[in-house]
């Protein structure tokens, strides 16, 4: 089994292609070794000695590190090593019972609004995702608000010191165009 690394925007974090899918539908995040006992994957990773979240989307795992900057040369091989052993070992990258869709925050906008949140949500889906994918994240809608649209940045993208501006300067801008009663974009 090859494994390939791609870097993120987001320094803390790489982004790890094992060549094939991880999850069929849906995506997984765990921001700690609680939120992991979902998924024997996410367990083993972090079982690493460094590791500080994890984020499966359809076929790439985004790993984020500790804070400390000279870690990624000591924690990348033990990563590698926990990913290649899990796909041998056959095990599911999900807990049996467990939802790949960790979208269970409810989503808020007064319904008088329903027709721009569906304009927001196929702008997401059909162009900001994929993108962000790309960097080993994600960006989901949780609201919308006199103007304010309101995301949840997932993966590489939670914490990345480029995701501000990415949403100022790419998202917002592209919601506006679409949209011109959206003021302002902001991430929770």
């Amino acid at each position: 089994m090859f494994i390939q690394t791609e870097a993120t925007p987001n320094p803390a974090t790489l982004k790890f292609l094992p060549g094939r899918v991880v999850l069929d539908t849906g995506t997984f995040e765990a921001r700690d070794a609680e939120a992991a006992t979902r998924s024997p994957l996410a367990q083993r990773l972090f079982d690493v000695p460094g590791v500080a979240g994890v984020y499966f989307g359809h076929d790439f795992i985004s790993v984020t590190k500790a804070e400390d900057e000279n870690l990624w040369p000591q924690v990348k091989p033990a990563i590698l090593g926990a990913i290649m052993e899990h796909f041998q070992s056959g095990a599911p990258v999900l807990a049996e019972g467990t939802s790949s869709a960790d979208d269970d925050a409810e989503e808020f906008f007064d319904p008088a609004d329903a027709d721009t949140v569906v304009t927001i949500k196929d702008l997401l889906e059909t162009r900001v995702r994929p993108a962000v994918a790309g960097d080993g994240g994600d960006i989901t809608f949780r609201g919308y608000k006199e103007g304010v649209v309101y995301l949840e940045m997932k993966g590489a993208c939670s914490g990345c010191p480029s995701s501000t501006a990415t949403l100022r300067n790419g998202v917002q801008n592209l919601f506006r165009h679409f949209l011109p009663e959206i003021r302002e974009v902001q991430a929770i």
